[in-house]
């Protein structure tokens, strides 16, 4: 068979130009830093995986801003900075929300104090998630950083890549081991609550989240009412430096005190106590009848610190007369197990955010395929449905 000479050089064009489109998209990454070696190091990590390509950077907020405006559709997620001249990154936020411009935005941020509450801000104003900056070239070199900022991506685009699948198998295997579980409860004849248990009795509220969770968190606690009729614990899965700052933020927020918990302190009702980073968080019983929370450091269950299922799996042995737990927002399957042992010996009242209103449709979704879940409401419920459930005192 005979191909001109203009059709093979056209086809070889197309092939070069538009060829690879058919074995992979890529993703389009802007982004937007005002450090040159911070651009390099994002721009080599991105084009590093297949999936994945610096399309654009901006030196500022404001140029970033131009190019969201202009092609903002282009961009399948947002590397931005926040401290940077011009226009800082929260800065930027706040323009993209009162433009109306979506963008999926990962904030790439330092533990430094003053940074890490402008991290919590950012997520507040509507940022996915957040990756710590590398502290040391030895860090840069590290894969530590580079695979937290791809797992990043991943979850935030969507992409396929073999963590989400193993991921997803091993959330399978979770979900035939908690369904097991659940129904030899249910045929033990255990009951679970049916609601509202009376005024003034020993009750508490355990909460897991983690994507998606700061921003949660933010529509939930600061509609609880200071008089709410139990103490609440919270597992959010964020590296040490941050949750006192996140904290810090509700506490200003809300009429009930909200801090970060503390190695030996006293649960009390009306209390909110969010998990250190980097660290585990248990709940002890004392001889007189009061409960102390215990932070440790100790190695990681799942590469979670802290994790909600330890946080769970500490309520089993306490006397409370009834244990509302709820699960928002978070890739993974973390506090189903936690969870299902508590379902085996206490009283428990299982709430769950809806898939439409999760930035990530992964926890409540494990909790409520396993079987465990009472009550599935959309995010602006949640609170509701605490208060409902617990009462005030």
């Amino acid at each position: 068979m005979y191909f001109s000479t203009r059709y093979c050089v056209e086809l070889g064009y197309f092939l070069h130009h538009y060829g690879g489109m058919y074995h992979i998209m890529k993703k389009n990454i802007l982004i937007i830093d005002d450090s040159a070696l911070m651009r390099r190091v994002l721009s080599d990590i991105i084009n590093s995986d297949e999936r994945y390509q610096a399309t654009e950077v901006a030196v500022n907020g404001l140029e970033g801003l131009e190019l969201l405006q202009s092609r903002g559709k282009d961009f399948d997620a947002v590397l931005l900075d926040i401290n940077m001249p011009k226009m800082n990154g929260l800065e930027l936020l706040e323009a993209l929300k009162q433009k109306g411009i979506k963008a999926t935005v990962i904030i790439v941020s330092t533990i430094a104090k003053k940074e890490a509450r402008e991290t919590i801000r950012a997520l507040e104003l509507g940022a996915f998630d957040f990756v710590t900056k590398p502290e040391s070239f030895i860090e840069v070199k590290s894969n530590i950083f580079s695979d937290r900022l791809l797992e990043c991506l991943t979850t935030a685009t969507k992409a396929a890549s073999s963590t989400v699948k193993s991921t997803a198998i091993k959330e399978e295997k979770l979900l035939k081991q908690v369904k097991t579980e659940v129904q030899a409860v249910k045929d033990a004849g255990h009951k679970k609550a049916s609601g509202m248990v009376p005024q003034g009795a020993n009750k508490l509220i355990a909460l897991a989240c983690s994507t998606g969770g700061p921003k949660a968190l933010h529509s939930v606690i600061p509609n609880l009412p200071e008089n709410l009729d139990a103490g609440m614990l919270i597992v959010q899965h964020m590296p040490g430096g941050f949750t006192k700052s996140l904290a810090d933020r509700l506490n200003e927020l809300s009429p009930l005190t909200v801090k970060e918990a503390e190695d030996g302190e006293i649960l009390r009702k009306g209390t909110v106590y969010i998990a250190k980073g980097g660290y585990q968080m248990r709940l002890k019983k004392q001889d007189n009848q009061t409960y102390r929370i215990s932070i440790s450091q100790e190695p990681a269950r799942h590469g979670l610190l802290p994790c909600a299922d330890i946080m769970y799996e500490s309520l089993v042995d306490t006397d409370f007369s009834q244990i509302t737990c709820v699960v928002l927002t978070g890739m993974g399957g973390d506090g189903t197990v936690g969870i299902s042992q508590l379902n085996k010996r206490q009283n428990i009242y299982v709430i769950a955010q809806n898939e439409e209103s999760s930035i990530v449709y992964g926890m409540p979704k494990v909790i409520k395929d396993a079987g465990l879940v009472d009550e599935v409401v959309a995010l602006n419920e949640v609170s509701n449905a605490i208060i409902k459930n617990v009462g005030v005192c």
